[in-house]
């Protein structure tokens, strides 16, 4: 039997990625943050002072992507890196005034968007969600 378009889970989930995405950009548009460079945001809230390395496996990115975001983000006084004093050839990053205040604007944003985004979903649903995408995240890694 030959898949059509619309059988493809892959391709569901790319076009379901790309709506997220979309939406997401626009809420987060007016604080100048892209949705990867909210990820770090939303991590260095949780625990300050995270390696660069530490957010990249913790978001699956390689270490070239995280210190461009990082980059970025410094750039625009969210973050500052500095040299970890148990190891000096790893670069901790740490949240500015700014990038400390900006949690209270942009966190309620977020918050917003996952009850949109899990409206009419029942906590039974979410967790087979999860336990999907899981299994899907899991056969990619074993074709590798």
């Amino acid at each position: 039997m030959r898949l059509t378009f619309q059988d493809y889970v892959s391709i569901k989930i790319h076009q379901t990625d790309l709506k997220l995405t979309s939406y997401i950009k626009s809420q987060l548009q007016p604080y100048n943050l892209a949705p990867e460079q909210n990820l770090i945001m939303m991590l260095l809230w949780e625990k300050d002072g995270l390696t660069q390395n530490q957010l990249a496996h913790k978001l699956n990115k390689d270490k070239t992507n995280i210190a461009r975001m990082a980059s970025s983000l410094e750039d625009k006084g969210f973050i500052e890196r500095r040299f970890s004093s148990e190891d000096r050839r790893a670069l901790q990053l740490h949240l500015t005034q700014p990038g400390k205040d900006l949690k209270g604007k942009v966190l309620p944003v977020t918050e917003h968007f996952n009850e949109i985004v899990n409206k009419g979903l029942s906590t039974q649903e979410l967790n087979e969600m999860d336990r999907l995408l899981t299994k899907i995240h899991q056969n990619i890694d074993e074709a590798e």
